[in-house]
């Protein structure tokens, strides 16, 4: 796990990204021009550590920076019969691509960012991995391509100009969707995507060489017992994967949930004295007693980590700067602080991200595994609408009356909007509120909806293929990689290994959501591996106290950000309903009330701490 930059047609500053990106490759430092190509590369030293410095070059053509980890190497070696001079999946990604070509990465299980140069082709391939675990963002002008692992990287080298329109869209989804970045001429590079860039006239090739909507168009027909089978295989492969890719201890984040239960049961296999970190916080739920008995269970080393919200006031705006972005989710503090924790004990540490996405862990997937909410039906869009127009507002997000509020809410709405209600529902039923125009700045957004809603599959497969591509990739795994990377930490998920991502989301949808239970597959999966009392427990999370942070925490500071005459926001949002917002003077749910602020919030730290600064 490292970080990386590079150039063409731009002379790098090294010092200034080593400032930058440090925390991401604190052991070493390198870098590497040549024609009109700068690279650079940070390592944080896991895999092979004596014979993995980077760049790493292959016979005085091809040079390569990587960010991430190949956890299938050693096997792509023997199959091949590859012979190199070191034992860094590094080289075996250059020995794949020399005698294959961009068709490679069919072949890779892992997370993934990098960059080869061909010193003889005067050409530069840049891939990501299918789910885009690995971040890169590409800032071109047309006059130069200039890349980094971190926005913050980008915005130290370049003076960077605000996208207005993309924030629009920030105010919707609390993140900036798929490519979309906070400025003018730099966009992410989407998952499963490779660019092929000439360098000598800039001109690039885009390729979706990965898309996880092919596998949804693919239905497979094994029954219940053929499919817990490959699941639990594929499970198993993926765990050991991650763990014999790496020459450092491995220990893993421990939850009360299914997810993490299960690949602490099966790491546990491969490594009797396996470190396990639990988050335990005051809240509605606090899940540690449930991750003690799977520590108990499996006899792990297991350590219960206290997170306390009383250093938040001193610590939010740090952390939430680690970002270089407006970020919403506002999990991403605790996030920060057991990663900060755990990285006392372990370098590399395992997570179950991507099961809820792959198998269907979100109470909202329940409604959508009855009925296509996705196609036109006006009587059930206008009998909605009425019914939700007379009931009261829900202060309770918990409450079952809430759940069936939010339900009429999402069937009274139409086309993308029901995705966006169905989702983190930040803005909506206020989005009118916003400045710019919805036809305008939701158009791209909207375009890849129809194409997913269009497809001959079913209403809980299109949902679970959009969150896929927009809940996971702009939020979820944004999340924990600036989390534990900012921390030098890195996270690996054994449920976004190839075999999962290729075989689950082609599986029956009744393996996913059965009548009201979600995880189906899974949890019938944790009968044979976790005690029965975390099998049936429905999903939480972290359980983040955020209507008490604005209305006491934070509001003092919340207000002099938001309220500020030099705001952001003052241009995006409709600043009289702001107002009534910040003085509690409008008929708003509470748990909505709290969301918008928050939202807010994120943007004004962003703006004053990131762009307005030198």
């Amino acid at each position: 796990m490292c970080g990386i930059a590079g150039s063409v047609n731009f002379k790098l500053g090294y010092e200034t990204i080593k400032t930058a990106m440090y925390h991401r490759g604190p052991d070493e430092q390198h870098s590497f021009t040549t024609d009109n190509v700068d690279l650079y590369h940070l390592r944080l030293s896991i895999l092979d550590i004596g014979g993995g410095k980077q760049p790493m070059h292959l016979h005085e053509r091809y040079t390569i920076i990587f960010n991430g980890e190949i956890y299938n190497h050693a096997e792509i070696r023997k199959e091949f019969g590859f012979q190199g001079h070191s034992n860094s999946d590094t080289e075996t990604l250059l020995l794949l691509y020399h005698k294959l070509g961009e068709a490679f990465l069919q072949y890779l299980d892992g997370m993934f960012a990098f960059a080869i140069y061909d010193r003889v082709e005067k050409k530069l391939f840049i891939a990501r991995d299918r789910a885009g675990k690995k971040p890169l963002y590409i800032f071109n002008d047309d006059n130069k391509i200039v890349f980094a692992s971190e926005l913050n990287c980008l915005k130290s080298l370049l003076p960077l100009e605000i996208d207005k329109p993309n924030f629009y869209h920030y105010t919707r989804l609390g993140v900036f969707y798929r490519k979309l970045t906070p400025y003018k001429n730099v966009t992410e590079l989407m998952a499963g995507t490779y660019l092929m860039i000439d360098c000598n006239t800039l001109r690039i090739k885009e390729h979706k060489w990965w898309n996880v909507r092919d596998f949804y168009l693919r239905e497979n027909n094994d029954n219940l017992q053929q499919s817990l089978e490959k699941t639990e295989a594929f499970l198993q492969l993926a765990v050991n994967r991650r763990i014999d890719s790496s020459d450092l201890e491995v220990g893993c984040f421990l939850s009360g949930g299914i997810d993490s239960g299960l690949v602490t049961a099966i790491a546990s296999k491969h490594n009797s004295k396996l470190k396990t970190f639990t988050v335990s916080f005051a809240g509605e739920y606090d899940e540690a007693p449930l991750a003690k008995m799977v520590a108990e269970k499996y006899h792990t080393d297991h350590r219960e980590i206290n997170i306390s919200f009383d250093n938040l006031k001193n610590d939010v705006e740090r952390i939430l700067c680690n970002y270089g972005e407006p970020f919403f989710d506002s999990s991403a503090i605790p996030s920060y602080y057991v990663s900060q924790e755990a990285k006392k004990y372990v370098t590399v540490i395992l997570n179950g991200d991507g099961a809820d996405e792959l198998f269907g862990g979100y109470r909202r997937y329940v409604p959508f595994a009855k009925f296509d909410f996705f196609k036109k039906n006006l009587l059930i869009n206008n009998s909605s609408a009425f019914i939700k127009k007379i009931l009261p507002v829900p202060n309770n997000k918990k409450s079952k009356y809430n759940y069936l509020y939010r339900l009429a809410s999402l069937a009274s709405k139409s086309n993308l909007e029901i995705y966006l209600s169905a989702g983190l529902d930040i803005i909506e039923d206020y989005e009118s509120n916003i400045l710019g125009s919805p036809d305008e700045y939701l158009s791209q957004m909207r375009s890849d909806f129809n194409v997913i809603t269009g497809s001959p599959i079913s209403g809980l497969k299109k949902i679970m293929n959009l969150d896929f591509d927009t809940n996971l990739f702009s939020d979820l795994l944004v999340k924990m990689d600036i989390a534990t990377m900012s921390n030098s930490l890195e996270g690996r998920s054994p449920f976004l290994s190839k075999e999962l991502l290729e075989y689950a989301p082609g599986m029956n949808d009744r393996f996913k959501i059965n009548g009201s239970t979600t995880k189906h597959l899974l949890r019938t999966l944790a009968k044979k591996y976790l005690p029965e009392t975390l099998i049936h427990q429905p999903k939480r999370g972290f359980e983040i106290p955020l209507k008490s942070w604005v209305n006491h925490e934070l509001k003092e500071m919340m207000h002099d950000y938001i309220s500020s005459s030099t705001a952001l926001n003052r241009d995006i949002v409709n600043y009289q309903f702001t107002e009534k917002l910040l003085n509690n003077s409008i008929n708003v749910p509470a748990e909505k009330r709290a969301k918008i602020l928050w939202m807010l919030f994120c943007m004004e730290v962003w703006y004053k701490k990131i762009y307005l600064s030198k």
